[in-house]
């Protein structure tokens, strides 16, 4: 980013910053769910036209793009970047004694949200203030996407919408509790996990537990699925990929002398490859009625695609560390450790090249406060941080060749 877009950037940041906090504070206490972000989308699109832009609204879900620095047609000029923000909510209290705590009950921004779509409102406003005399080479879009807490998620409302046409690369960040403010966390490759759903339906004739060998011993077979499956995916693919299949739920039997005659094993499954996550549906179904197959057992597998992993492109990283440099000075990026967290940020690099970066949000030496807690909250200088950091890689790729995919 050049001088004066730094100081653009700063300059609008000091006469704004104070609203963006009042605006994140404003969304924190009136959160919501997955495809019902209405209030917050007509909030975001007031701001927009406020400032003389023409947000254009997703079709059937809450949700919107805008163009900065297009043409007078409403047209994109030169290469488009995506600035990308999600607004949705999770289904928990929020138990923090704050005056902007959530006023809906057993629902809270838990995960960031509310700062993810300040910080990208704030980079385009203040993008689009600097354009009005001194013009973008190229368009930035705004995306505020519903729905990213829901399987496979709201990108896929986005995309579906053509809002990746023609895109040249997509940026996001993430609310990171485990850095402190001030600090962007960067990694090139996969950052996050892919993660998928699965429930096996395992059933038999039932019996007395007297009597196992007249029946299909429902339990045994459970136990030895639910060991078994796992380990043996560990031998099948690529120990690189990092697959992880837990279990979160089994369930069967009612009483200690039965043998019941269903049960439900029901976990996620996580991996880093995209090779491996388009493999692995059928690779699991297969093995699973291996598995039960000497047992008598009859299996009946669900599995639920979620989101691919996010695997942030090495050019989109490096646009993302010369706009750290540049705004925030050298040392603010560090190199973040993978997650095994899912985000459906992964869609639109499945689509165009792209980079998620961890913007840090504890206060220094004070409370980390865990995502997707009823007590999380942000050191409130993280939107300025974030404000500084997404304009700046926007223009850093607006002015670089596209990115490889």
């Amino acid at each position: 980013m050049e001088a004066n877009e730094t100081a653009a950037v700063a300059g609008w940041l000091t006469d704004h910053e104070a609203e963006l906090i009042a605006l994140r504070r404003d969304l924190h206490a009136h959160p919501e769910l997955g495809r019902q972000e209405r209030r917050t989308a007509s909030t975001i699109e007031a701001r927009l036209r406020a400032a003389g832009l023409s947000p254009r609204l997703l079709p059937d879900v809450p949700g919107m793009w805008c163009d900065i620095g297009a043409g007078p047609d409403g047209n994109p000029l030169g290469p488009v970047i995506v600035v990308r923000a999600d607004m949705d909510a999770l289904p928990l209290a929020d138990v923090k004694d704050v005056s902007y705590r959530s006023t809906v009950p057993g629902v809270a921004h838990a995960c960031g949200h509310d700062v993810h779509t300040v910080v990208a409102l704030g980079a385009g406003l203040a993008l689009a203030e600097h354009a009005r005399s001194h013009p973008l080479p190229g368009t930035v879009r705004l995306v505020f996407q519903p729905a990213e807490e829901l399987m496979p998620g709201g990108a896929l409302d986005v995309i579906d919408a053509g809002v990746l046409k023609p895109v040249s690369a997509a940026i996001a960040v993430h609310c990171d509790p485990a850095l402190d403010v001030g600090t962007i966390g960067l990694r090139t490759g996969p950052i996050t996990s892919a993660a998928d759903a699965i429930e096996i339906t395992i059933a038999g004739p039932g019996g007395h537990t007297s009597r196992p060998q007249n029946t299909v011993d429902l339990i045994y077979a459970m136990v030895r699925l639910a060991a078994d499956l796992p380990a043996a995916l560990g031998r099948l693919v690529d120990p690189r990929s990092a697959l992880s299949l837990v279990w979160g739920q089994v369930q069967a039997g009612t009483v200690a002398n039965a043998i019941p005659r269903t049960g439900q094993l029901r976990g996620t499954l996580r991996t880093f490859s995209r090779e491996t996550w388009d493999l692995i549906p059928g690779l699991v179904t297969r093995l699973a009625e291996q598995l039960v197959a000497p047992y008598g057992a009859q299996i009946v597998v669900d599995y639920r695609r979620g989101v691919p992993p996010v695997v942030n492109n090495g050019e989109v990283v490096d646009a993302f560390r010369s706009a750290v440099d540049s705004a925030l000075g050298h040392g603010a990026a560090t190199t973040v450790a993978q997650s095994l967290g899912g985000e459906d940020f992964g869609w639109y690099l499945n689509h165009v090249p792209g980079g998620l970066a961890r913007l840090g949000t504890r206060e220094p030496g004070g409370v980390t406060h865990d995502l997707h807690q009823g007590t999380f909250d942000v050191d409130e200088r993280a939107i300025g941080v974030g404000v500084r950091l997404l304009a700046g890689a926007a223009l850093e790729l607006l002015r670089r060749p596209p990115a490889a995919p």
